[in-house]
């Protein structure tokens, strides 16, 4: 019993450790303007390697990331949400790519804000 409780303690506090030293929040401004923006958004920024989280909101276009900093950084994902045809504060989308994005995207000239 007494190593069943050893082995238990261990176990958690090493997964613990694994998960929560290299996690972190982040949150920027990326432009687009409907639910198709935050789908491509979102599911594109999951897909980095690294990139536990993301939600982007429409109303303010933030987007809220949580990270693991050990296998990516910032600018790897604002350089990522601009190939997508997204502009963020510090890349802006290509022409080419933000122009083959869907009427309803195009945030340059949709945009209501």
């Amino acid at each position: 019993m007494k190593q069943i409780i050893i082995f238990t303690l261990l176990f958690s506090s090493i997964c613990y450790s694994q998960t929560s030293s290299s996690s972190e929040k982040a949150s920027f401004k990326v432009k687009g303007v409907c639910e198709m923006c935050e789908d491509r958004i979102e599911k594109g920024t999951v897909k980095l390697k690294g990139v536990k989280y993301a939600d982007w909101d429409i109303l303010s276009n933030n987007i809220s990331l949580i990270y693991n900093s050990k296998k990516i950084n910032l600018d790897k994902i604002h350089r990522h949400i601009s190939m997508l045809g997204h502009s963020t504060d510090k890349y802006k989308a290509p022409e080419k790519i933000y122009n083959a994005l869907p009427e309803c995207c195009k945030y340059e000239t949709n945009s209501i804000h």
